[in-house]
């Protein structure tokens, strides 16, 4: 059973930090790709940032140079580091994986549940 478990949101000011992470169970990690995306309230999920199994990375145009994703395959476990947030972070973060397990052969995507992370003053 593949599971993805995110931590690290929470309430921050405008300007603050946050680092996400993703700790992920069951699938075979290194050979993942792994991304974040957010969903808004009255908004349609979106990509964040990805990072491919070679380490090939992508962001969206709203985070580049402020988001950083990176990933430690032997700790099974994908960041997202969040500096100069804004308002408009707000949202929920979700962790998701593209790949397979032990018992597959084929990849498939699965999600976490995710963490909520709100920007305010």
């Amino acid at each position: 059973q593949v599971q993805l478990v995110e931590s690290g949101g929470g309430l921050v000011q405008p300007g603050g930090s946050l680092r996400l992470s993703c700790a992920a169970s069951g699938i075979i990690f290194r050979l993942a790709g792994m991304g974040w995306y957010r969903q808004a309230p009255g908004k349609e999920r979106e990509l964040v940032a990805s990072i491919s199994s070679g380490d090939s990375i992508n962001y969206a145009d709203s985070v580049k140079g402020r988001f950083t994703i990176s990933r430690d395959n032997a700790k099974n476990t994908v960041y997202l580091q969040m500096n100069s947030l804004k308002l408009e972070d707000t949202a929920v973060y979700y962790c998701n994986a593209d790949g397979r397990t032990y018992f597959t052969t084929t990849n498939r995507n699965y999600w976490g549940k995710g963490t909520l992370v709100t920007v305010s003053s």
